[in-house]
Parts: C-alpha cells; structure tokens; sequence
C-alpha cells in the first residue's frame, strides 16, 4: 500500500490543523463591517428614501421581486415603520460589534443577517462596493476571524494567563444568554411562517446556531478533549475555504474587469477614464477631475495602465515582489476613485478585499504601531494583555505573500 507523500500530509495538517491567515482575515472583518458601519452611519438621515416602507421602491414592489428571485431580507417581515427601525440599529450594532471582534462568531452572523435584509429590500441603490459586500458578509461566517485584533482574542489571552498564574476563570455568561436569546428569536421566526423565500439563509442560521451551542458545551468539558479536537478540525477547514474562496473572488472580480476593459472601445483607443469624470454624478471636485483631464496623455496612461494591472494581478500572486507592488498601486487607485469620483464606500469595500492578500509582517508591524500610537494616546505605561498570537503561517504565506 501506497504511503501518501509527505508534501501531501503536510498540507492536510495545515489545512485542518489550523485556521489559516488569523491576520487576514482579521483586516478584512475590520475592513468590511467598517465599510458597512461607515455607510449606515453616513447614509442615516436617508435611510427612508434608500431602505423604508414609504420609499420609492415601496414595500410591496419589495415584495414581489423578492418573491420571484427568493432573495432573504428581514425588513419585508412587516410594513411597520417600528420594524424597520429595529433592523436599521440591529444592523449598525452588528457592524460595531464585529469591527470590535466581540463575540465574533454571532457578530458575523448578525452582520450578514443585516447586510442582506438592507440591501435585498432596494437592490436598485447600490453599486459595486455593495456588490462585494453582500458576497463577503456571506463568506466571512465560515471564517475564524476573531483570532487576533478583537476582543474576544483578548478575552481568551486574558483567561489563559489567570489560568497560567493558577486563578479561577468566572465561567462565561454572556454566550448562553445570547445564544438562548437568538434561538428563540429563529424558532419565532420558524413557527410564524417569515421564511417563505427559499431555504438557504434559514437553513445557515439553524446550522450555525446548533454548531454554536455544541461548541459551548464541549468548551465546559475539559474531559471532552476528542469531541473539541474534531470541531477544531472541521472550523478549521471552514475558515481555510472560505478564506480561499474569498481570495479567489478578489481575484475573479479583477480579471473579469480587466478583460471586459479590454473588449471596450473606449478603453482601447485610452478615452473611457475621461467620460464618468465629466459625469455630475460622479464629480464632487469639479476642479480636480479638469485638471486630471486635462492631459490627453494622462488619460490614456490611467486608462492602459487600469486594464493592465486588472488583468494581470491574478498571474502576479505567486511572485510575491510583484504582487505587493501591484496591491500598493490597486490600493492606492481605489483610493483616488474614492476622492475624485466620490465613490468612498466601493473604494473601501474593494481596499478591504485587496487587504486579504496583505503581507503577514506588513500587518503585524501595522498591528503593533497601532498598539503604541493607542497606548500614547491613552497615556498608559502598562503593557496591553497581548491578543493571542497564533503561531500558524498565513494562507498568503503558503502561496509566497509574505513580504
């Protein structure tokens, strides 16, 4: 009998042994519920016109699309102007708590929960930020992205050194509750028939929600070290694939940009980049977008050097020099698109996409200049309890994304 290859055991234990690439996926939970939180935030005194029953696309046209395309979103539960404000503040709260990384494991949960019910309630107000929004607060369920940079790290890094120095850890109250409270809330929402429009989202809360008690109680047996092991295991390949998945569709978005550029006239002759910034609804700075146009050469220049860098990122991601420059310019573009095209919210959600290919020391010294400028600003002289470290190498490390 055949002995499986070293190489091939290897990866089967990295693969299931650990939960790949802890910083980031910690950038990008950070990145897209701040970009979310951001826009609520920004978009509040609107949120009548973009999300309420008394908007335009009115609550009854909201209803029959969803019908038809079984699109999930709690806001079509009821009509009831109470209702929608509930969602509307869950849906903030939500962002807050997983840019903060507490209780990461619902906060993800209820993030998508949020993001789905707003956006499927108009779909016809967002654009592509919005876009990739709605398929990463998907994704980042399956993910284990509170392991550092959260306070959930620091909660466990917290209870490990009380345990090392032989002190009693206050078993934790706060899970059961929350999660008694969210299964009532689902079985409600069961019993009452609110799941009418396809069995898929439902069907992901119940399974989350029965996975999230398991690992409760198995954490509270300190005897049941194989049953932990074996939810370690299955976690572990949850958060690899979805981190892959997630890197794949960074990578899919770019290439099918760039190549329908390419297929476009106006690309081709190096004149698309001049129209949208003569747009009035796209051109905050007046001034600024002149001036940039006002150089045929820089146009074409812009235009050339956008469908290039599109199109060849996804052949770039095994060399890792070229890839990390090529992250600094598609960084950076998103960040001019942001300013000269007023399009903040798509350029943050495509920023936070790009970040899962960040170098692994990049965001750890990131990480730790964020940690003094805070203990500056707070004036404390005491260390920090430290978020636990993990010791495993990254996904972008196993793929030559380290810096």
């Amino acid at each position: 009998m055949n002995r499986p290859s070293p190489t091939l055991s290897r990866g089967v234990d990295q693969v299931t042994g650990a939960a790949l690439g802890p910083y980031q996926s910690a950038v990008i939970r950070i990145g897209f519920a701040g970009t979310w939180l951001l826009f609520l935030l920004r978009e509040f005194p609107h949120r009548q016109e973009l999300y309420g029953p008394s908007g335009p696309w009115g609550w009854n046209l909201a209803k029959q699309l969803t019908a038809d395309n079984h699109a999930f979103t709690a806001l079509l539960w009821s009509d009831g102007q109470l209702w929608f404000e509930i969602c509307y503040a869950l849906a903030v709260l939500a962002s807050a708590a997983l840019v903060l990384g507490w209780r990461t494991r619902t906060a993800s949960l209820l993030f998508m929960v949020g993001v789905l019910s707003l956006q499927n309630r108009s779909v016809f107000v967002g654009d592509g930020g919005d876009n990739v929004l709605h398929l990463m607060s998907i994704y980042l369920v399956f993910t284990r992205c509170g392991q550092v940079w959260s306070l959930d790290a620091r909660r466990t890094a917290r209870a490990a050194a009380a345990r090392a120095r032989g002190e009693r850890v206050p078993a934790d109250l706060v899970g059961p509750v929350l999660w008694a409270v969210l299964g009532l809330a689902l079985a409600t929402v069961t019993v009452t028939g609110r799941f009418d429009n396809g069995w898929l989202i439902p069907a992901l809360l119940w399974t989350a929600w029965a996975g999230l008690g398991l690992w409760g109680a198995v954490e509270r047996r300190a005897a049941w070290r194989e049953p932990r092991m074996l939810l370690d295991v299955v976690a572990n390949v949850l958060h690899n694939g979805a981190l892959g998945v997630i890197m794949a569709e960074a990578c899919l978005i770019y290439a099918t940009a760039g190549w329908y550029k390419v297929q476009g006239s106006r690309w081709q002759d190096g004149t698309a980049v001049y129209y949208p910034l003569h747009l009035d609804y796209f051109s905050p700075w007046p001034g600024l977008a002149d001036l940039m146009s006002s150089s045929g050469t820089i146009m074409m220049v812009v235009a050339y050097g956008t469908v290039v860098v599109q199109v060849a990122f996804p052949f770039t991601l095994f060399n890792r020099r070229v890839k990390n420059v090529l992250l600094v310019v598609m960084m950076a573009e998103h960040a001019v698109i942001a300013v000269v095209l007023g399009l903040p919210f798509f350029s943050l959600a495509m920023i936070a996409a790009d970040a899962v290919f960040l170098p692994t020391s990049f965001l750890r010294r990131l990480g730790d200049l964020a940690a003094r400028a805070r203990g500056r600003l707070t004036g404390s002289t005491r260390r920090a309890v430290p978020a636990q470290r993990p010791t495993e190498q990254s996904t972008a490390d196993h793929v030559g994304f380290t810096a």
